[in-house]
């Protein structure tokens, strides 16, 4: 007894051409998305699987000061020793920024 392989696709050809030449025409995924009833991980997924789909770059974290920099900026200002105030940098990055603005 041989079983068949039925392969079931959520997308019909003409759901996959709209959708590849939508995002090649610069429209974003959720866009997409909606205009198909799908999520957008679907649609990502799909135009993947298409060849199309160019992934976002992560933003680098180069140009992002370091906390021990922040603190040696807090230390600067207030006229205390880095070492004094070296249990800041357990504070996030963020409260660190805003302490070393307000300063």
């Amino acid at each position: 007894m041989a079983t068949e392989k039925v392969v079931v696709s959520n997308y019909s050809p003409e759901q996959t051409a709209q959708a590849v030449e939508s995002y090649q025409a610069g429209q974003t995924v959720e866009a997409i998305a909606l205009a198909l009833g799908k999520s957008a991980r679907s649609v990502v997924a799909k135009l993947s699987r298409e060849g199309v789909y160019v992934a976002k770059t992560k933003a680098k974290g180069a140009n992002r000061v370091t906390k021990a920099q922040l603190v040696a900026q807090i230390a600067a200002k207030t006229g205390a020793s880095e070492e004094a105030l070296e249990s800041l940098e357990k504070a996030t990055h963020e409260a660190l920024e805003l302490v070393a603005q307000a300063l």
